[in-house]
């Protein structure tokens, strides 16, 4: 199996009809780690969607689930938890965001997660 890559799901819902959801399911079947965030507490599987900005270690990818408007109050965390990359799934492109990412050396791609997952990509 390929390296296990910490994820950080920003915009996570516990409503089973949304890609957030989906994407922390697969992100889990494929053995990665999840920190997921939201604007509801709720449980996907095992994983816990908190609404704070908890500080985390060594995030290899930060994926994005809200739209560009959305997005503003957590581009300091964000950055301060230096991913390598930051996904931007479809309706969540932002090219201001992706303009200080690539400032602090991170990978900006506007990409969809599950599409990268069930390609092998990710």
């Amino acid at each position: 199996m390929n390296e296990k890559k910490k994820t950080v799901v920003l915009g996570a819902s516990g409503n089973p009809s949304r890609y957030s959801n989906l994407a922390i399911q697969r992100l889990r079947q494929h053995g990665h780690p999840v920190v997921a965030i939201g604007r509801k507490a709720a449980m996907v599987g095992d994983v816990p969607v908190t609404t704070d900005k908890k500080p985390s270690e060594e995030v290899d990818t930060v994926t994005l689930y809200l739209n560009q408007d959305h997005q503003k109050e957590y581009y300091d965390y964000i950055l301060s938890l230096n991913p390598k990359r930051i996904i931007f799934n479809p309706g969540a492109e932002n090219e201001e965001l992706a303009k200080l990412a690539r400032e602090k050396n991170i990978r900006p791609m506007e990409a969809c997660t599950l599409v990268l997952l069930s390609t092998g990509q990710y």
